[in-house]
């Protein structure tokens, strides 16, 4: 049963790929173009597996920021995986300190998605078999981020300009949270992060980001409490 879940989740995180390839080029050109050289470019992908904050610490770089204040954006852009963690671990948190380990290196937000979204529609679904569709789902998702990354630091200045590949990273995200807007709480959240970035978009260093995460967090956590309120009140 576990290969077969394996497998599932190999084929579950497929249609990813399509928005995976042009995100991971992407960082490849930018990285090329801030001027770091490809093993610096390779690095910082493995090591770090994160295209969001990657992109955050690179586009701080470039304006001459100091490094510290680079990587705590960063740090603050990926504090999303500890929520993908905490949600993860009534389903996988059984699995071995090593192996959680590799889980946590691994996880991206495709992998979340996809994860969450199965073992909530297969409740049935065994433990083993939890760990081992999650694993299914990366071992597609990784190979492509890291030999994109290397196609476009090597090519991305044979690239024609007509060509961008800008359109990747809102596709990635928007293909991510749509599947998961299953509530009005969950709604209400994206509606204030959307409003709230636009509003403090003139916030130094990224900042806006961070202050409209919160924001949407408190709204949607709010919400759930005055759903929970009003179901309690009209249960027999």
């Amino acid at each position: 049963m576990r290969r077969a879940a394996f497998w599932q989740g190999y084929r579950d995180c497929a249609p990813f790929i399509a928005v995976v390839v042009p995100f991971s080029m992407l960082f490849g050109v930018v990285a090329r173009d801030a001027g770091l050289d490809i093993l610096q470019v390779m690095a910082m992908s493995v090591l770090v597996i994160a295209g969001a904050s990657q992109f955050t610490a690179l586009a701080l770089l470039q304006e001459q920021a100091p490094v510290f204040v680079a990587l705590a954006a960063a740090l603050a852009v990926n504090l999303r995986m500890a929520l993908y963690s905490a949600a993860l671990v009534p389903h996988v948190g059984h699995a071995p300190l090593g192996t959680r380990a590799l889980m946590a290196y691994l996880m991206v937000d495709q992998a979340y998605a996809v994860a969450v979204k199965t073992y909530e529609d297969q409740p049935r679904m065994s433990r083993d078999d939890k760990v081992a569709y999650y694993f299914g789902v990366m071992a597609l998702i990784c190979p492509f981020w890291y030999g994109c990354t290397l196609l476009g630091a090597v090519i991305g200045e044979a690239i024609p300009p007509q060509l961008t590949l800008d359109f990747a990273a809102p596709v990635c995200f928007i293909a991510i949270t749509a599947p998961l807007l299953r509530s009005l709480p969950h709604i209400l959240a994206a509606a204030v992060s959307v409003l709230c970035a636009i509003l403090f978009a003139g916030f130094p260093s990224g900042l806006g980001l961070i202050a409209a995460a919160i924001v949407a967090m408190l709204v949607g956590a709010q919400a759930e409490l005055a759903l929970r309120r009003r179901n309690l009140r009209s249960a027999p």
